[in-house]
C-alpha cells in the first residue's frame, strides 16, 4: 500500500505505523460487575514486553496490576506473567460499558476469562 503519512513516535524510536481511530463494541456491564463476575483475578493496569509466538498465538507477557478477592480490590501486584492463546483469548473478551466516546480509541474495559498468571 502507499504510504499515508500517518505514524506514531515514543520518546525514543523513530516514528512507525501504528493504530489509530478504533472502536471496540461496549457490553452491558459496568467494570465493578465484570471484578464481581471475575471473583478471584487480576486487573491488569500496566503491561512490559510481549511474546507472541505468530504461528501457535501462544501469548505471554509482563504485567501489573491490581489481585481482586471476591470481586473487591485487595493489593497491589507488581511483575507477574500474564499467558494464554490469542485465538482463545479473541474468542473469550466481555467488554464492560465505560469506553470513552471522545478519544481515538473507543475501548472499554476488558474481561478476559481462562489466562495463566504467574509471580511470586
Amino acid at each position: 500500500m502507499a504510504p499515508t503519512g500517518n505514524a506514531v513516535r515514543g520518546t525514543s524510536a523513530p516514528p512507525s505505523p501504528a493504530n489509530g481511530n478504533m472502536a471496540l463494541s461496549q457490553g452491558t456491564a459496568s467494570p465493578a460487575e465484570l471484578m464481581a463476575q471475575m471473583g478471584t483475578g487480576l486487573l491488569v493496569t500496566s503491561m512490559i514486553g510481549a511474546t507472541i509466538n505468530p504461528t501457535t498465538g501462544d501469548y505471554s507477557r509482563g504485567a501489573a496490576g491490581i489481585w481482586i478477592e471476591n470481586g473487591q480490590p485487595a493489593y497491589a501486584v507488581n511483575e507477574c506473567t500474564i499467558a494464554g492463546n490469542l485465538k482463545d483469548m479473541l474468542l473469550r473478551i466481555i467488554p464492560a460499558n465505560d469506553a470513552r466516546a471522545h478519544l481515538s480509541r473507543v475501548i472499554p474495559s476488558l474481561l478476559i476469562e481462562g489466562m495463566s498468571i504467574a509471580g511470586q
